[in-house]
């Protein structure tokens, strides 16, 4: 039994989240494709991760990898097969479609197609402005002549 959640309240009261809710709903519909051909997705350092997919009877020229604003997409489209000759016909050359959804930040590093595997390396790479940085912490003396503000002098009325 499947439940259905309304993220509507939730667009009210949050501001630049719209993708993570995107991300809920797609994940609750559950996956309409198939998982043909098989994949692998290792981690294969701190910032770095690979994906294989097992195409094998495919060639570099009938796979296409697009990204495209955090979406990664591996498709497979062979030619018409000819038919003649074959008496069991069990390696599958059906067209494909996967696609992987990626985290900020994240990059297609490259691609080799090896053994009829296609082998994606993707790494994280977070931007000098978002990394942790020490902040200096300086004397009590030393914030409060700066945070104090300026004073005026003037006669006190007697």
């Amino acid at each position: 039994m499947a439940t259905a959640y309304d993220y509507a309240p939730l667009f009210r009261s949050s501001v630049g989240f719209d993708r993570v809710f995107n991300l809920l709903e797609n994940a609750q519909r559950g996956r309409s494709s198939n998982d043909w051909p098989p994949y692998d997705i290792v981690k294969t350092g701190d910032d770095t991760y690979r994906i294989a997919v097992a195409v094998a009877g495919f060639s570099q020229d009938e796979l296409t990898l697009t990204f495209q604003s955090n979406l990664l997409t591996v498709t497979g489209n062979k030619g018409e097969a000819q038919q003649d000759g074959y008496l069991h016909r069990g390696i599958a050359g059906r067209p494909f479609e996967h696609r992987f959804e990626l985290a900020d930040h994240v990059r297609v590093a490259g691609a080799a197609l090896e053994n009829g595997l296609l082998s994606i390396d993707l790494v994280r790479e977070i931007p000098e402005a978002m990394k942790p940085r020490k902040i200096e912490i300086s004397g009590k003396t030393e914030m409060a002549e700066k945070g104090r503000p300026a004073q005026i002098e003037a006669a006190k009325a007697a």
